[in-house]
């Protein structure tokens, strides 16, 4: 019982610190010089019918050919992942792979150790 007392009456303090925190940012001038500007674009915004990906088109135009917020694509910026190539001694199977979640690979691990495993690899390219 003393423990949800304890946890409420830090929770109050931890909710007036905050509070005053945004009393001080809300008289700060340049907070709302930036809200005002918000509205403002907002507003022409819904006026002309216009969403914020087409304000950043028409300010940036090569903006147009980057990746929506959340879009995969497959030039992603990430560096392609080196193809290995495995071979087993003991049976002479070879698996390709680009990734460490194969599943012959990882049966080979279970079965042989990580470290036995790694030291197959017979070729490594990009």
């Amino acid at each position: 019982m003393a423990s949800v007392l304890n946890d409420y009456i830090k929770k109050e303090q931890m909710l007036k610190q905050l509070q005053e925190e945004l009393q001080a940012l809300e008289s700060n001038s340049e907070l709302k010089k930036e809200l005002e500007f918000k509205e403002k674009l907002q507003a022409l915004m819904a006026e002309h019918g216009k969403k914020a990906r087409d304000v950043c088109e028409i300010l940036e135009p090569s903006y147009r050919n980057a990746p929506a917020k959340g879009a995969s694509s497959g030039t992603s910026g990430r560096k392609k992942r080196a193809l290995k190539v495995y071979k087993n001694p003991h049976t002479g199977e070879v698996v390709e792979t680009r990734g460490g979640n194969h599943k012959v690979i990882q049966e080979w691990k279970a079965k042989y150790g990580n470290e036995e495993v790694v030291n197959w690899i017979v070729e490594e390219r990009s």
